[in-house]
């Protein structure tokens, strides 16, 4: 059971360097498309680049929410463990709730907005 244990807690760290990863990666493309357009017709945006960065950050964050829920699993189940969980998941999906709103302009929820007004 151990070694069951270990393994899972391994899974969970490959995870979080993953989400990391995403994070940083994607940072640094979304950084080097505003530098260097790959286009010489395209003009450098401030709002393309917010976007890009937004949606790797949002990307990772939803990885690294997965990985917690993993290491929490594999921990010894306590009430502090449990409710540091949930303190870090709400606070991660409160980062991804208003990163969306901020991205798409609209809540999870509400009707998408048709093609043509959607900001590029």
């Amino acid at each position: 059971m151990h070694d069951f244990r270990l393994y899972i807690e391994y899974t969970a760290r490959a995870i979080e360097a993953i989400g990391v990863l995403i994070i940083a990666i994607g940072a640094a493309i979304a950084l080097f498309r505003f530098i260097f357009p790959l286009r010489h017709n395209s003009h450098r945006s401030y709002i393309v680049l917010r976007h890009e960065l937004g949606k790797a950050i949002l990307l990772g964050l939803e990885i690294l929410v997965a990985a917690d829920i993993i290491a929490t699993v594999v921990t010894e189940p306590s009430l502090e463990r449990v409710l540091t969980l949930g303190l870090v998941v709400l606070i991660r999906t409160f980062l991804s709730l208003s990163l969306q709103v901020e991205l798409e302009g609209r809540f999870p929820w509400q009707p998408r907005k048709p093609e043509a007004e959607q900001p590029r």
